[in-house]
C-alpha cells in the first residue's frame, strides 16, 4: 500500500505559492518556513495516528492553512491605528499619544547609554527620578516627588509607605473598582493598611471622618471618584476640611486624584476635574495622579507632596518593584517640559490639542473627506454627522464634547462588516457603530491621519469580512 504521506509537498513547493511569497515579504523567510513545517508535521502526525484513512491537504489548502494562522498572529501584534472611535483616551487603543518631543526624547535615550542613575557632577549614584521630582515640584508647587509605573503602584506605595500595618480611613462612596478589577479594599489589603469605612454612599462628612479616628489610624484617604459619578442628594467632606483634620490627628492625608489634570479644563466646559496644583495648594500630604490620562504623558503614577512622606515612599521595600525604566523618565520629563509654557502645552501634546479642536475646524475636515469618499463603489451613504464624543480612561465619565464624524454604510456589507473591514487596513482605523452605520469620529482622529480614512477602504472588489 502507497504511504499517502508521499503525496505531501515539501517545504520548497509551498514556498514558491504566490501567496506565501508575499507573506515572506512581509514577515521573513524565516518565519514562514517555520510555520510551513509545523503544518506539515501536524498533516505527519495525524495521518501516522489516524485509525482510520486520512485526509491528506492539498497544496493549496495547507497554504491557506499557512497563511491565515500568520495573518492572525500579524493582527495580533501591537501595532499603529487611527483612533476614530471619539473616546479621547480610549484604554484599549493606549490612552494618550504622545507628543513628537517625548517621541524624540525616547529614540535618543534607548538607543544609547543614559545617565539614569548618575550624578554627573561627581560620578556617584544619583536618583532615577531627581530630575522629574524637579519639574513636578516646578509645575505644582510641591515639595518632592517620585514616579512609578502607574497609579494603582502610587497608591499602593502611599499607603503601605504612610500607613502601612494601621487604620485607612475612605468615604463608602469612594470605595472604587476600575479597570481589570482593581479595587480600593483589596489594594488596601496588598498594602498591609486595615479599611475603615465611614458614611454612606452619597453622603460623608468631616464628622464622620472624625469620629473614625483613633490610636491607630495611620492616614485619610480622598479618591477621585473618576469613572462614577454620584449626584443629586449626596454630600463630600471637602479636601480642605479633610487637610485639617489630618492635621490635628497628626495622620497623613492621601489625596488620589486620578486622572492629573495640570491645566484648568472648565474654558473647554469640562467640569469637576481636580487640578494638581490645587491638591498640592491644599495642604495633602500627597497627592497622586496617572501620567498617561489628563497629563497627556506616558503611563506611570505620579507622587507629588511633603517631603517627608515622598523620602518614606521612596524607602518602602516594593518601591525598586514598581520603578520606572528610561524609556519612561524621558517621555515624562519631555511632556512636563511643554507644561511650563501653556500655549506650548496645548499645541505640542495631542491630547490637549485634540481637545481643543473645535467643532467648525471638524465640519471643514469632515467636508473633505466626504467628497472624497462619496463616490466610493463600497459605500452605499457616506454624511456628515454631528455628534458627541467623550474622554474615556476613567476621566470626566457623564461629560461629552461636541464633535463630528463620517457616517458610513456599505453596498454590500453589514455595519459590523464594514466597521472590520476598516480594520482590516494597511493601517487599521478603528471606529464605532451607532444607528446601523459605521462612525469615524474626527474628535479622535489627528489631522495628519484624515487621509488614512479615505485610503482604508480599498476602491476594488473586497470581500465582506464578517470577522
Amino acid at each position: 500500500m502507497e504511504n499517502p504521506l508521499r503525496n505531501l509537498p515539501s517545504v520548497d513547493q509551498l514556498l514558491n505559492h504566490p501567496k506565501l511569497q508575499k507573506m515572506v515579504e512581509q514577515v521573513s523567510h524565516s518565519a514562514v518556513v517555520q510555520k510551513v513545517r509545523t503544518v506539515l508535521d501536524g498533516v505527519r502526525e495525524k495521518v501516522t495516528t489516524a485509525a482510520g484513512e486520512a485526509h491528506i491537504p492539498t497544496p493549496q489548502e495547507i497554504v491557506e492553512t499557512v497563511a491565515g494562522w500568520m495573518r492572525k498572529e500579524e493582527t495580533q501584534k501591537v501595532q499603529v491605528v487611527v483612533n476614530a472611535t471619539g473616546v479621547l483616551l480610549h484604554t484599549g487603543l493606549g490612552r494618550a499619544p504622545l507628543a513628537k518631543a517625548a517621541c524624540d526624547r525616547i529614540a535618543a535615550l534607548s538607543q544609547r547609554y543614559a545617565s539614569v542613575e548618575l550624578n554627573l557632577n561627581d560620578g556617584s549614584r544619583g536618583s532615577r527620578t531627581a530630575a522629574l521630582q524637579s519639574l513636578l515640584c516646578e509645575l505644582t508647587g510641591a515639595e518632592a516627588a517620585t514616579v512609578v509605573n502607574n497609579n494603582a503602584a502610587a497608591t499602593m506605595l502611599a499607603l503601605g509607605a504612610l500607613a502601612g500595618g494601621r487604620d485607612v480611613i475612605v468615604s463608602r462612596g469612594q470605595l472604587v473598582e476600575i479597570g481589570g478589577s482593581y479595587r480600593l479594599p483589596e489594594v488596601m489589603t496588598v498594602a498591609g493598611c486595615r479599611l475603615k469605612e465611614v458614611g454612606t454612599t452619597n453622603k460623608t462628612r468631616i464628622n464622620d471622618y472624625a469620629r473614625a479616628c483613633g490610636p491607630d489610624t495611620g492616614a485619610l484617604l480622598r479618591v477621585h471618584p473618576s469613572n462614577y459619578v454620584i449626584f443629586g442628594f449626596s454630600e463630600e467632606a471637602t479636601l480642605k476640611s479633610l487637610v485639617q483634620l489630618a492635621l490635628e490627628k497628626n495622620v497623613a492625608m492621601i489625596d488620589d486624584i486620578g486622572s492629573g489634570a495640570l491645566l484648568d479644563l472648565t474654558r473647554l466646559g469640562l467640569a469637576g476635574e481636580p487640578q494638581v496644583k490645587d491638591s498640592v495648594a491644599a495642604g495633602a500630604t500627597v497627592t497622586l495622579f496617572s501620567g498617561d490620562k489628563l497629563l497627556g504623558g506616558p503611563q506611570c503614577g505620579i507622587i507629588v507632596g511633603k517631603r517627608d512622606a515622598i523620602k518614606a515612599i521612596t524607602k518602602h521595600p516594593m518601591m525598586r518593584a514598581v520603578r520606572i525604566d528610561k524609556m519612561t523618565m524621558a517621555a515624562l520629563q519631555a511632556t512636563l517640559e511643554l507644561y511650563r509654557d501653556e500655549a506650548q502645552a496645548v499645541e505640542a501634546i495631542p491630547l490637549l490639542r485634540l481637545l481643543h479642536t473645535d467643532v467648525a475646524n471638524l465640519k471643514l475636515r469632515a467636508g473633505r473627506i466626504v467628497e472624497q469618499l462619496r463616490d466610493h463603489p463600497q459605500l452605499a451613504t457616506v454624511q456628515v454627522v454631528e455628534t458627541q464624543a467623550t474622554m474615556g480612561g476613567g476621566s470626566l465619565p457623564t461629560q461629552q464634547l461636541p464633535s463630528v464624524a463620517i457616517g458610513l454604510t456599505g453596498k454590500t456589507m453589514t455595519v459590523d462588516q464594514l466597521s472590520a473591514a476598516y480594520r482590516s487596513a494597511a493601517v487599521p482605523v478603528v471606529g464605532r457603530v451607532n444607528d446601523n452605520q459605521l462612525l469615524l469620529d474626527l474628535k479622535t482622529v489627528q489631522p495628519n491621519e484624515d487621509r488614512l480614512l479615505i485610503e482604508a477602504l480599498p476602491r476594488g472588489t473586497a470581500e465582506p469580512n464578517a470577522n
